[in-house]
C-alpha cells in the first residue's frame, strides 16, 4: 500500500482518495512551462510555445529557471543540514526534476518529511508516480490562495506534525499571484501558522530600479508583459516587497539578494551550485529566514 492510500493521508484528505482532475493541453501551464526551461520532458505545445514567446522579449529566461531550482536547492540543504529541520512544505513545487526538495534534504537527514503542494493535475499524477514507494514523501493538491487548506491537508497527511518547526519553501510561486490576491497577506497567515524554530525560504522574480539598473528594469517590463499575455501571471515586483514576505522573521545573511548572491557554492559539484550568468541575474531574487 503506498504512503496515498494510507489511513492518514485518506484521513487528511476528507475521508477518500480524489480522482486526478483532467489535464487541459489548450493552456500554458506554469509547471510545464517551467518544465520545459530545466530541460524536462511533461510539457506541451502550448507550454513551449510560451516560453519562446517569453525568450524573444528576453533571451535568457532559462537563467532564471535554473537559477530558482538552484537557489532551492542551496536553501533547503542548508536548512537540513545547518539548522536541523526535518519536515518541509513546499507550495508551488511544480513538476519534479533534478534535485527534488526530498531528494536534497535526504542528503542531510533521511528521515526528513516533505509536503508538496500544487494545484495543477499534472504534478498531482507524476508526482503519484513518482513517490508511490516514498513514506516520507506526498503531494497534495491546494492552492496558495487558501493557505488554511494547505495547512490541513498537509498535518493531514501525517507527515507535517504543526507543533514542530516548519521549513515553508516558497520557491518562484508567489509571483504568481497578483497584487488584488494580497500575496504578502497569504504569507503571512502561513507565517503565522508555524512554531518558532520554522523557517522560510522565498524566491521571486525582481525588478530592479530604473535608476539603478536601466537595462534590467528594461528587461523585467518586458517579460512581466510577456508572462501575462501568455500565462496571465507572473509579476515582477521590487525589492521592499520581497523582503516583506518574510515579516518580522530574522533574516539569514546575505538577507535579500540576487539568487547568485546567496550562499554560493563556487567550484562545487553537488546540486544547486549553478550560478546564473550575468545578463538576467538581478531579475530574480531570495532569501531565507527563521522564526524566533
Amino acid at each position: 500500500m503506498s504512503h496515498f492510500d494510507s489511513p492518514e493521508f485518506l484521513k487528511g484528505m476528507g475521508g477518500k482518495f480524489r480522482p486526478t482532475p483532467p489535464i487541459d493541453m489548450t493552456k500554458a501551464s506554469i509547471s510545464r512551462v517551467y518544465s520545459y526551461l530545466l530541460g524536462g520532458k511533461d510539457h506541451f505545445a502550448v507550454d513551449r510555445a510560451m516560453a519562446d514567446y517569453a525568450e524573444d522579449a528576453v533571451p535568457g529566461v532559462t537563467d532564471l529557471a535554473l537559477g530558482n531550482r538552484a537557489f532551492v536547492q542551496r536553501a533547503v540543504r542548508f536548512l537540513a543540514s545547518e539548522r536541523g529541520i526535518r519536515q518541509f512544505l513546499d507550495i508551488g513545487s511544480g513538476l519534479p526534476s533534478d534535485g527534488n526538495v526530498h531528494e536534497i534534504a535526504h542528503e542531510s537527514a533521511r528521515d526528513a518529511r516533505v509536503v508538496y503542494v500544487d494545484n495543477d493535475p499534472i504534478v498531482l499524477a507524476h508526482a503519484r508516480a513518482l513517490l508511490a514507494d516514498d513514506h516520507t514523501t506526498i503531494v497534495v493538491t491546494a492552492d496558495l490562495t487558501d493557505p488554511a487548506d494547505i495547512l490541513a491537508k498537509a498535518e493531514g497527511s501525517g507527515l507535517i506534525d504543526l507543533a514542530r518547526p516548519v521549513g515553508l519553501i516558497l520557491g518562484g510561486i508567489l509571483h504568481h499571484l497578483h497584487d488584488h490576491q494580497d500575496p504578502g497577506g497569504l504569507t503571512a497567515r502561513l507565517r503565522d501558522s508555524l512554531v518558532p524554530g520554522s523557517h522560510i525560504a522565498v524566491s521571486h522574480f525582481l525588478r530592479p530600479p530604473a535608476e539603478e539598473h536601466p537595462t534590467d528594469h528594461e528587461h523585467a517590463v518586458k517579460l512581466e508583459e510577456a508572462f501575462l499575455a501568455k500565462l496571465s501571471t507572473g509579476v515582477w515586483r521590487p525589492h521592499e516587497d520581497i523582503r516583506g514576505y518574510f515579516g518580522d522573521w530574522t533574516m539569514f545573511d546575505p538577507g535579500v539578494v540576487p539568487l547568485n548572491e546567496w550562499r554560493p557554492t563556487p567550484g562545487s559539484a553537488a546540486r544547486g551550485s549553478y550560478l546564473m550568468p550575468e545578463r538576467n541575474q538581478r531579475l530574480i531574487a531570495g532569501g531565507v529566514a527563521h522564526k524566533e
